[in-house]
């Protein structure tokens, strides 16, 4: 499904658990990984290779917890802009998935934070499936800690769709997580209040059957495909709102859903609703990218 992936480190410790928890992506096919780090630098060459030098005994620290787990491991030492080399890479390298933690840590002010700068530069514009691994702030014996998902992805998935083209695409690797022993699923489409409470909410129950009707279909193709388990949801709310509640009290081990969906335009301006829920949710997400 995802042989090959770009997984991004800044030598954090997030990106450190994030590492030691790549175990859980085996299921999902991946056999090697690009081990992504940037410089930041692009012209200034001595000073590129100094920090190389000091950078390299980390990462090849990550890359021996890589292949303890059973992968094989290559290090990426990119010079430029993190965002932009994780693409470049990506690209280069034909990378089905790009991985990246939803914490990270500024080396300039060690600072924690959630969903990191280069993470949301990513987010922005990424052209490939994008999985964010969720990290979370411990404290251990006093100390600050950062802990990764290491759960198996394939547990118990909750499946998120508006029925567009990028939607289906998500619904697809959805087909293949069955196909790969995935046995529980939730489909999920939210009924949008603000679209609809306006002028639209006489014509509700149409909307209901016409969308329970679609999720059936769905349901069916992933029975065909032998999971035990799936559910189907149509709660009528606000969509962000309403998947973030969902995904916060159905045990959830991945939440998998699409990108710049129908509104593509505004959502640049605005930000969508799957950019929202990566923002905030407590579960890791695959997001599918739209064709462009």
């Amino acid at each position: 499904m995802f042989k090959t992936i770009v997984l991004a480190t800044d030598l954090s410790p997030a990106s450190n658990a994030l590492v030691e928890c790549v175990i859980g992506l085996k299921r999902l096919g991946v056999k090697k990984v690009f081990l992504t780090y940037a410089l930041g630098i692009r012209y200034l060459d001595d000073l590129k290779y100094l920090i190389a030098s000091k950078v390299e005994p980390f990462l090849l620290e990550q890359k021996k917890k890589l292949e303890a787990q059973g992968l094989d491991a290559v290090i990426e030492l990119a010079p430029g802009v993190p965002s932009e080399e994780i693409h470049r890479v990506a690209e280069q390298k034909d990378a089905s998935l790009i991985v990246m933690g939803s914490h990270g840590e500024s080396m300039a002010d060690h600072v924690l934070f959630k969903l990191g700068g280069t993470a949301s530069e990513v987010l922005h514009s990424f052209t490939r499936p994008l999985l964010l691994v969720k990290t979370r702030i411990v404290k251990n014996a006093g100390e600050t800690c950062v802990e990764a998902s290491c759960s198996d992805y394939l547990t118990n998935v909750l499946y998120c769709t508006d029925f567009s083209d990028t939607a289906q695409r998500a619904f697809d690797h959805v087909e293949k997580m069955v196909e790969n022993g995935c046995p529980s699923v939730t489909i999920m489409h939210v009924q949008d209040k603000t679209k609809i409470d306006k002028h639209l909410s006489h014509k509700l129950d149409e909307f209901n059957k016409i969308d329970a009707g679609r999720i059936e279909m769905l349901r069916e193709r992933l029975l065909k495909k032998r999971a035990s388990r799936i559910q189907t949801k149509i709660p009528y709310g606000i969509p962000t709102a309403e998947i973030l509640n969902e995904a916060a009290t159905g045990n959830y081990s991945l939440i998998v859903m699409g990108s710049q969906g129908k509104g593509y335009i505004r959502e640049i301006f605005l930000g969508s609703v799957s950019h929202n829920i990566a923002r905030h949710a407590g579960v890791s997400l695959l997001l599918i990218p739209a064709i462009r």
